[in-house]
This record gives C-alpha cells, sequence and structure tokens, in this order.
C-alpha cells in the first residue's frame, strides 16, 4: 500500500516517470505528535522559534539587550553561567516536548470531543496544578530569601541548612517537595489516560510544563550557594533530591514518547541497580547502599544528567540541528538525493547505490540512523524492490547505509562531538580520523549491493528515468554551507563559530538562485528560485527547536545512566575485567568490549549508545595501552552499527516499515551488508594509520590495503568475484585473503595480496563448480 502511494505520487509529479526526489527535507509527523492550529500552532511555533533562537545567540554570547539596546530585567543575561544554562536548555525542551508529543499514539479515527470520563480525568490532571504552582511559589520564596542576602554564607556563598528540623528543611520538604512530586507524578501517570483532540492541549501536559518549569527555578536558585559543594554527598539539600526526582521523572516520560521504551527501560534497569548493588556479588557489588537523597542530589548535577551529554546537546548538538534546518528549508536534502540518483542510478542495482550515496549526504545534515532511513527511504526502498532486490535487502541496503552517515565527516551525527567533549580532543581532529573508516564502511556497503546486482543480472536506471546531472551540476552552490563549515573548521575556528557561519551561508546562499535567474532567465529551472526570507529564517528556527526535542531527551536520559555509573564506579569495575581479559588475550579484552558496546546500544540512538559505552567501555580500553582517540573510535563505532545489529535495530526496523518485510529478516540481511562496520574497528588496533596516524606514506598505503581487503571480504561473504560465483573453498579463501589485507602489516599485506592472486588464478584457469557445496561427513 505505501508502496503503490510512493509509485503514485512520483508519476503526478512526472508523467514521464522520471524519479525527482521532492519532500525529502520535510519532517515526518511522529503518530503521538499534536498537530496544532490556529493560535495554539502560532504560540507553538513562537516557543519553538524562540528556543532555537535563544540558543544561537546564547552561543555566540549575545543577548537581547546587545541587539536592541534596551535591559529587560526579566530575561537572563548572556553568556550564561553553564550549570544554568544547561537546566535552562533542558527545561524548555521538556515543555516544549510535553506539549508537542503526546504520551499516546492518535488513532486516525479519533474522536474530536471528549467522553465524560476523558473530560473527569483532565479536571482531575488540571487540580495538580494546585501543589505545582505551591511549589513554584515556594520555589521563588527560595530566590528571595538567597538574593535578599537572608541566609548566611561560608566562604563567600550563601549556605543552605537544610537539615532536618530547620526551617528551610521543612519547607523544602512540605512546601516545595511534596507538591511537586504529587504534581510531577500524578501528571504523568494521568497522561497515560487523558485522551484530547489531536490539536487541543492536556491538561496533564500543561501541568507538567509548570513542573519542568519550577525544578529549573529552583536549581537555578541553589546553584550559587554553598549546596552545589554537597551535591553527591549525604549531606545534598533535600528540595535538591526533589527536584532532581521530579526532573528525572520527566526526562524519563519525555523519551518514551519521542525515542520508545527503549532507553527508558535500560535506564530503569540502571535505576534499580544503583539501589540494589550492595546486594549484588562480584563486580556488580557496591559496599555501602545509596540512599535516594544522595543518589537524586548526585544525577542532576555535571555527573550526571547536566554533565558531557547535556554539556554537548546544548552546545554543538543544537547548533548543528539548527544548521540541518537552514538547509532543509533550502530543499538541500532533495538535491543531494536528486544528485545521488543522477551520478549513481546508471550503475547495475542503480536505487541501491543512490541509497549509499543519499544516505552518506542526508547523514550529514540528520542526526538518527532510522531519522535517516525514513528521510531517503521512503524513495529508494520502493525502487530498489521494482529493480530487482528482495524485500528484506532493499530495506537492509537503506539500513545499513544510513548508519554509516553516523559516522560520515564533517558532522558524523552528534556521537562525535561528544566524543570531543569526553576525550578533550578538538573535534577536527576526530573529524579527520574518520575520513578513511567512512569511506571503507561505505566502500564495504558499495561493493555488497554491487555484486548483489551482479548475482542477480541487474541493470542501471534508464537515462529517461533520471534527473539530468547538466541541470543539477548548476545548483553545486547548495554544497558551499558545508564546505564553509568545513574550511572554517580547519582555519582553526571553534567549531560553534564554525557552524554559526555555515548557518549564515545557507540563508546567504538559499538567494543565489534568485540572483542568478535575474541575471540569465534560463540558466535554472524554476523549482530551484528561492530564497530564506525573514519568514523562512523563522520557521527554519521553529524546525529546529521541534527537531532539537528528541535529542536533548535522549541525551538527557543518558546522562541518568552516566551518573549511576559515576556514583557506583561500575565502570571502572568493567575496566578491570578487560584488564583480566587482556592479560590472557587482547583480541579477547576487544572482543568483549565489542559485545559490550553493541548490547549497551540495542534499542538506543546512536547520541545515547556512545555516551554510555564511552563512560563503561573505553576506560578500560585506555587502560589497556590503546590511544584515546583509538579507544573511543572502536566503542563509537560498535554504538553505530548496533542500530543494525540484531536482535534489536533500529534503522533495520524502521526500514522493515517501509519495504513490508519482516524486521528480523531485515536486521540479519543489514548486519550482513554491514559486516565490514564490525572489523573495521579492531583495523585501529592494528594499524593506527587507518586513523590518520602515522606518515602520509602509511596513511596512503594503509587506505588502499584496507580498501582491497574490503573488497575481498565483500567478495567472500556475498559469493562473487569478478565476473563470476567463485566455489565455496574460493569464498573461504577470499575472507581469508581480506583478513590478512585488514591486518595492515607489510608481510599480511604481502600473504592476503598473494592469496587473491592465486584465488584469481584457480577461478579464471581451473574455473571450478562454482555450485559444489561444503562436503558433509558422512554424506554419499
Amino acid at each position: 500500500m505505501a508502496e503503490s502511494k510512493i509509485d503514485q505520487e512520483a508519476e503526478d509529479r512526472d508523467p514521464t516517470g522520471t524519479v525527482i526526489a521532492e519532500g525529502v527535507d520535510e519532517e515526518p509527523v511522529e503518530r503521538n505528535r499534536r498537530t496544532y492550529s490556529g493560535a495554539a500552532f502560532i504560540f507553538i511555533a513562537t516557543v519553538a522559534t524562540v528556543y532555537a533562537a535563544f540558543h544561537m545567540l546564547a552561543l555566540n554570547g549575545v543577548s537581547v539587550s546587545n541587539l536592541t539596546g534596551i535591559e529587560l530585567p526579566f530575561l537572563p543575561e548572556v553568556p550564561l553561567e553553564t550549570w544554568n544554562f544547561r537546566i535552562v536548555h533542558i527545561a524548555g525542551a521538556l515543555a516544549l516536548g510535553f506539549l508537542l508529543f503526546a504520551p499516546a499514539a492518535f488513532a486516525e479515527d479519533a474522536p474530536g470531543e471528549q467522553s465524560s470520563g476523558n473530560r473527569i480525568v483532565s479536571l482531575v490532571a488540571l487540580a495538580c496544578a494546585v501543589p505545582a504552582l505551591v511549589a513554584g511559589i515556594t520555589a521563588i520564596g527560595f530566590v528571595g530569601q538567597i538574593n535578599s542576602g537572608e541566609l548566611p554564607e561560608m566562604g563567600g556563598l550563601t549556605t543552605w541548612a537544610a537539615f532536618p528540623g530547620t526551617e528551610i528543611y521543612a519547607a523544602e520538604v512540605y512546601w516545595f517537595g511534596i507538591p511537586l512530586m504529587i504534581a510531577t507524578f500524578g501528571a504523568i501517570v494521568l497522561g497515560w489516560f487523558e485522551r484530547r483532540p489531536r490539536d487541543a492541549f492536556a491538561a496533564s501536559d500543561i501541568v507538567l510544563v509548570l513542573c519542568a518549569a519550577v525544578v529549573a527555578i529552583y536549581l537555578i536558585a541553589i546553584y550559587d550557594t554553598a549546596a552545589r559543594n554537597s551535591v553527591g554527598t549525604p549531606f545534598v539539600p533535600i528540595g535538591v533530591a526533589f527536584a532532581a526526582t521530579a526532573g528525572s521523572a520527566m526526562i524519563l516520560e519525555l523519551t518514551r514518547r519521542v525515542a520508545g521504551l527503549a532507553l527508558v527501560v535500560i535506564t530503569g534497569i540502571f535505576l534499580v541497580y544503583t539501589f540494589t548493588a550492595h546486594l549484588l556479588p562480584g563486580i556488580l557489588a557496591v559496599q555501602n547502599p545509596y540512599t535516594w537523597q544522595r543518589f537524586f542530589g548526585h544525577v542532576y548535577s555535571d555527573a550526571g544528567i547536566l554533565g558531557p551529554t547535556t554539556a554537548v546537546s546544548s552546545t554543538y548538538i543544537i547548533l548543528f540541528i539548527i544548521f540541518a534546518a537552514f538547509l532543509q528549508a533550502s530543499k538541500v536534502g532533495d538535491y543531494f538525493v536528486n544528485f545521488a540518483f543522477a551520478t549513481a542510478g546508471r550503475a547495475r542495482g542503480g536505487p541501491a547505490k543512490v541509497a549509499i550515496f543519499a544516505s552518506g549526504l542526508m547523514g550529514m545534515i540528520n542526526g538518527t540512523s532510522a531519522g535517516n532511513v525514513v528521510a531517503t527511504g521512503s524513495l529508494t526502498i520502493p525502487l530498489m524492490k521494482k529493480v530487482g532486490y528482495k524485500r528484506q535487502t532493499s530495506g537492509a541496503i537503506e539500513a545499513a547505509a544510513s548508519t554509516g552517515g553516523q559516522i560520515m565527516p564533517p558532522i558524523m551525527g552528534a556521537g562525535a562531538f561528544i566524543m570531543a567533549e569526553v576525550t578533550g580532543i578538538p573535534y577536527q581532529e576526530i573529524a579527520i580520523a574518520a575520513i578513511i573508516p567512512a569511506i571503507l564502511y561505505f566502500a564495504s556497503i558499495y561493493f555488497m549491493v554491487d555484486f548483489e546486482a551482479a548475482k542477480l543480472k541487474m541493470r542501471g536506471m534508464r537515462e529517461d528515468e533520471l534527473p539530468r546531472l547538466v541541470m543539477l551540476m548548476k545548483q553545486l552552490y547548495l554544497f558551499v554551507p558545508i564546505i564553509i563549515l568545513i574550511v572554517a573548521l580547519f582555519m582553526g575556528y571553534s567549531v560553534i563559530r564554525a557552524g554559526t557561519l555555515a548557518t549564515v551561508a545557507a540563508a546567504v546562499v538559499s538567494w543565489l538562485p534568485v540572483m542568478m535567474v535575474r541575471l540569465f532567465p534560463d540558466s535554472l529551472p524554476a523549482a530551484a528560485v528561492s530564497g530564506m526570507g525573514p519568514r523562512a529564517i523563522l520557521k527554519a528556527f521553529e524546525l529546529a527547536g521541534i527537531m532539537s526535542i528528541q535529542i536533548i531527551a535522549v541525551c538527557a536520559c543518558a546522562g541518568i545512566i552516566v551518573g549511576v555509573i559515576s556514583l557506583t564506579g561500575v565502570g571502572a569495575r568493567f575496566s578491570a575485567v578487560l584488564l583480566d581479559l587482556a592479560g590472557v588475550s587482547q583480541l579477547l579484552a576487544l572482543f568483549f568490549a565489542m559485545c559490550i558496546a553493541i548490547l549497551l546500544g540495542m534499542g538506543m540512538p546512536t547520541t545515547a549508545a556512545y555516551a554510555v559505552a564511552a563512560s563503561v567501555v573505553a576506560p578500560g580500553l585506555v587502560q589497556l595501552g590503546i590511544p584515546q582517540l583509538t579507544a573511543h573510535f572502536f566503542v563509537f563505532y560498535f554504538a553505530v552499527v548496533s542500530a543494525i545489529t540484531p536482535p534489536v535495530a533500529l534503522a533495520s526496523y524502521a526500514a522493515a516499515g517501509i519495504s513490508g518485510a519482516n524486521p528480523m529478516e531485515t536486521s540479519v540481511a543489514s548486519f550482513k551488508i554491514g559486516i565490514a562496520a564490525f572489523i573495521v574497528p579492531f583495523m585501529f588496533f592494528y594499524n593506527s594509520a587507518i586513523l590518520m596516524d602515522g606518515t602520509w606514506f602509511e596513511v596512503i598505503r594503509a587506505a588502499i590495503t584496507a580498501t582491497f581487503g574490503v573488497f575481498l571480504l565483500s567478495a567472500g561473504v556475498q559469493g562473487w568475484f569478478i565476473g563470476g560465483r567463485p566455489a565455496w573453498f574460493l569464498r573461504v579463501g577470499l575472507i581469508a585473503a581480506a583478513l590478512f589485507m585488514i591486518e595492515g602489516g607489510l608481510i599480511s599485506d604481502l600473504v592476503g595480496l598473494g592469496l587473491a592472486v592465486g584465488i584469481y588464478f584457480i577461478q579464471r584457469v581451473v574455473r571450478p563448480n562454482p555450485g559444489a557445496t561444503i562436503p558433509v561427513r558422512g554424506a554419499d
């Protein structure tokens, strides 16, 4: 049904049958996203626009008073203190997320009127606003007390003597903490039962917005007090524990709404572990149990939710989401896909190769594997099926290619920014180191789909089925913002400044076709002529605000897990296990690290997967003596490929939804197509030149031999080698030769090359029967 609809839309767009991508840049509307109209839409659009624009201004040190010359005392000055900025960042995402995403999916035939039962639930939910307001008024009172200097000071900082029996303690518990908990958990639970029309606000969500604001006000109020010194200790103020508990609950609920249950369940397991670790044996055990107050006082700090994951989401990630939104407003996504069709569509199995190129290009402006699948797969998967690929193979190719978008420089999805934050390695070095691994990944997928097309004797797409390359070449200026980004980074500009320049360039570049058409009326098609005026720029900021919700929620949720790991020290104990394994075999230790990274990443978005794996696995690899960049790239790669690893493969499941294939079959097929990605990280360990660590000769030799090794591996796995099907023993030889080439040493390269030449000679001269099967003992 979905396929025929896409085909019909394509015919409606162009009766000649030419494939032209349109709508790739349009954000899909999730089944639980509210679709407002009228005043409600204007309100939400304004909030999203202000939220994204605030980040752009704050990151560049610009405030409203700087822009207007008018002092507005109710607005915070820029730059904000780091902790406060991250608190506002999360609170804004929570508020916008609860207003936009409902607790459950909307039915297609949902009634426009509420039933009497639903009205009662809404009224009860609205009643939860009363304790939320009580907590908010109390929090504002605390702000007044702190600002008035009524509280005693210690070492120049206001103390927060929140011990049992004090007046402040009683106020925090009875007038702030308990009302906040009632409002938060009451609204979350009632939200599961409240059913409102898709274009209407829900009372429970409004209460959650209020609770998010109360948590932010309280945490910002106490940051400049001595209470911050007690974070993570048994002496943390009781109000911090209440605020952190409510904040964590809201983060988990929003993550469930926007990213599904997988990450929430994994986070829940870590939370249960925190309070039961003293009962567990072996490396999981801790000496003393943790109290609720100590843990939640720790988790909402820079050691947890406000730590590295939120540091990155509040700076680099949201900046590049704004950049991506500006590119989308310029219809760059459509251009990328059309450009891929024009350049690769003629090759055998053309749509599959288009999927590879388009997904790699879209990966630069799309931060999630599953999102990349939806953006490009809705066009490429039906076309792959049409030229002869099986349903599961079509989905698997798109899933594997879209996953590779996360490792494609220069942006590399959000994980690279977290790597820069965690390791302290400049982002530029990380992007450069990723070049050869990204080439190897996409080269392996290209070989896999090419050999599959050769086996099935597929053709490429006809000239009249493709966009005209000559016309697309006239729009190469659309690559200018990305080129400016790369150049600015390598000129030494900060990531924030480079991203800002690239974003401004996207708006400026959108006016180039307008100028060209005025000078040369027939130079460009009418569809290419557009310029980003004030309305389009505001729309881009609105889109960025909405796009950022999922990744911010995921990063904050991952921060809870990071907080558990940092408090319990479980990561250090895993490192000890790796050291013990390394005493037996370093390869065994790396294999164990791979399994843990994939296991932790299953069902989780790339950002969260890498953040958690980097806390658990990477420190152990560094203790083995592996360079920090190599260790983190090792973990990052396996966190990325967890999206195509059975049994939980988010990208494969998204592709299966489009192709109509069985999700498990699709995930197995995508695992096979992306098999080289599971070997590339081991190359880092044996040959650091693949990460640009070495002389130019070493780097070039490593790139050439590794690419040839990937070619041999793909030939062995797919069963196609230089124009024919090899016998089973030749396929085994090809895989062995590939492993020798991939190892990276001079001797191993010569052995691998010799094996490849021998196999080619046998296939061409001896010509063994390709249909022969592997002999089984006892067979006739």
